[in-house]
């Protein structure tokens, strides 16, 4: 643990520092978001943050290679490399992106790219808990591989409308995938120096050393560089995490829920692919394209009911929360309790989305108890 953490501050600090810098870069290379008739924000703000995610990222994965346990991690698969250069792959993507704009469909093809260079360094889903456990086909494998990266991406994409929202959110899950991974080595005695950790607590250092710069109001936006690197993490999370557990033994062992492992995705991505979902079926029912923009995301709408950007921002960390600790922490916990936790925090959630007036109260009373 101590070596997670350690990597996890680096990364953050990483992060934070360089961010001014790819502030100054996203500045002269015209890498700027302007202001248009869908966006929240009001004056024109540089993009490309993912730029110093990105590199904070790489650094702190190659000093935690470094270390006497972490450096496991690389000894077991060459998985490791292959997401760096996934990963570097859609951080060229999206700063092209940023800049200039490109197509769905040539978005599309790159992150099959980076897909596709994950495979071929061994991240992949390996089996499924159907009927037991059923081990996937090779072919079967890569193209559900190929789609679970592309919807996590895409989804972390879909979500980055908000200054500090994508961070946070992401940040959220990231820490569910760390704790359900750390958990499993320790009470399970899976081996802990794996690629999910290591991926998870650089991620969650990243976006925690990203926040300062990008909390309303944002100096700097992440931009497609950043949510589709972060996108890509936590996807190559929930695969290699499946690849690293012996599913024999979980079957033995009784694991609860056998499920978990590819619940747990869907479960800390909840809003996102919630908001992915709920896109596809309103443009094409519109006659538009899937990937055509609108005002009609989720925190759009909760902006609507009458809460600030900061509001609909911790509203929507909150709904994260309800989704993603508790469906980690059932593994570990009887499910009932996780699920009475899980419908609590969703009632808070839906009250204060719904009623702005009674978040307006909490805060108040919040900050009058500090």
């Amino acid at each position: 643990m101590r070596e997670h953490l350690l990597v996890l501050f680096i990364a953050a600090a990483l992060t934070y520092l360089l961010t001014p810098l790819a502030e100054k870069a996203a500045l002269r290379f015209g890498a700027i978001a302007y202001v248009r008739n869908r966006d929240v924000h009001t004056t024109p703000t540089p993009r490309w943050g993912g730029l110093a995610i990105w590199f904070a990222i790489a650094i702190s994965i190659g000093i935690a290679n470094q270390l006497p346990l972490l450096h496991k991690a690389f000894a077991q698969t060459g998985q490791i490399t292959g997401i760096v250069l996934a990963s570097g792959i859609v951080l060229l993507l999206g700063m092209a992106d940023d800049r200039w704009g490109l197509d769905a469909i040539t978005k599309l093809a790159g992150q099959a790219i980076a897909a596709g260079v994950l495979l071929l360094n061994g991240v992949q889903l390996l089996w499924l808990p159907i009927n037991g456990i059923t081990t996937l086909p090779s072919s079967l494998g890569q193209l559900l591989t190929i789609l679970v990266i592309l919807v996590s991406i895409n989804a972390v994409n879909f979500v980055d409308g908000l200054d500090g929202l994508a961070a946070g959110i992401v940040a959220i899950a990231a820490v569910a995938f760390f704790s359900y991974s750390y958990l499993l080595s320790v009470v399970y005695n899976f081996d802990r120096a794996g690629a999910p950790l290591l991926i998870t607590a650089v991620v969650v250092g990243a976006c925690v050393g990203f926040l300062p710069h990008n909390f309303y109001p944002a100096r700097i936006f992440m931009g497609d560089s950043g949510s589709m690197v972060l996108g890509l993490l936590l996807g190559v999370a929930a695969i290699t995490l499946t690849g690293q557990i012996d599913s024999n033994a979980i079957s033995a062992q009784q694991l609860a829920p056998t499920l978990l492992p590819i619940l747990l995705p869907f479960g800390v991505l909840a809003i996102p692919l919630i908001d992915l979902i709920l896109a596809i079926i309103r443009r094409t029912k519109a006659g538009r394209s899937p990937f055509a923009p609108d005002k009609e995301h989720l925190h759009h709408r909760i902006i609507m009911l009458g809460h600030s950007q900061r509001s609909a921002t911790f509203l929507l960390y909150l709904w994260t929360f309800s989704f993603a600790m508790p469906l980690a922490a059932s593994a570990f916990i009887p499910w009932r309790f996780t699920l009475l936790v899980s419908l609590l925090f969703t009632a808070l959630s839906l009250s204060l989305t719904k009623y702005p007036f009674l978040y307006r109260k909490l805060k108040v009373g919040i900050f009058k108890n500090l």
